[in-house]
């Protein structure tokens, strides 16, 4: 898990791997050494995890860690899709819970895209997550450069709603099929609720792992320019403890 190169862009930390298993593994030890820091200090741990292949490596990371008293931890989703069946393979509940959940037993895990009308729903989750803070988030940054699915062109650094009902990007729809999560483009479902910026902002550690070529250029627009809602990554530049994890599909600088 030795890096290839470390910089800073703002306040942001940037470390570069050889490839996406070093980057995982790294992103999900400073996950779990988080984890167990919030543990010892309250006895207790809050994290956000996002859902996506991107994830694969931190979260099996995490699953090989014994000496994280799980049972302390309440996790939360970053965001769900509208409009699936409970049962649907696709939905980010079924992944964190093959990929993480199930393994590890988090005392309280609180899934997100209920049944109930979609401003109740949002209420409902912005309750449980105000009720402590969040010691950590584990995320990723799209194809189009969105967080969670804040999408650019309608992403707002000062939400003042700590959940929403969006609707999501054609290219946010696309990268689920680049992802492999659905066949056509058609399957994927046009809304979803999400973690708004400034929710995501509250977290005191945020560990971001992005792997692979077709990510290059969110990154590059990520980390070069102006901090703008049109590429909602940007915003990691401002927090005062985040690190970007990349492999070298991922970078954009040639020299790494």
């Amino acid at each position: 898990m030795i890096s290839v190169s470390e910089t800073f862009v703002d306040r942001l930390r940037v470390l570069v791997f050889a490839d996406r298993a070093g980057a995982g593994a790294a992103a999900g030890e400073a996950a779990a050494t988080c984890l167990a820091a919030a543990l010892d200090a309250r006895g207790a741990a809050r994290a956000i995890f996002a859902a996506a292949p991107s994830q694969d490596e931190v979260l099996a990371h995490l699953t090989g860690r014994e000496d994280i008293e799980w049972s302390g931890v309440t996790a939360f989703q970053m965001d769900e899709y509208v409009g699936l069946a409970h049962s649907a393979p696709q939905r980010f509940a079924r992944y964190l819970t093959e990929h993480l959940f199930d393994a590890v037993a988090p005392g309280h895990v609180e899934v997100l895209g209920g049944d109930d009308p979609a401003e109740v729903e949002c209420e409902r989750y912005a309750a449980l997550l105000a009720n402590g803070p969040i010691d950590l988030v584990c995320l990723g940054i799209g194809e189009n450069g969105h967080l969670a699915f804040n999408d650019p062109g309608s992403t707002d650094f000062c939400d003042s709603r700590p959940v929403a009902r969006v609707q999501l990007t054609r290219e946010s729809r696309e990268q689920q099929v680049h992802d492999g999560c659905f066949a056509r483009l058609e399957d994927v479902p046009l809304g979803a609720f999400t973690l708004t910026i400034p929710t995501l902002l509250r977290g005191r550690e945020l560990h971001c792992v992005v792997p692979g070529a077709r990510k290059r250029s969110a990154v590059a627009a990520a980390l070069r320019g102006e901090v703008t809602p049109d590429c909602p990554a940007s915003i990691l530049r401002t927090h005062p403890q985040a690190t970007l994890y990349l492999d070298l599909g991922s970078q954009p600088w040639s020299d790494a």
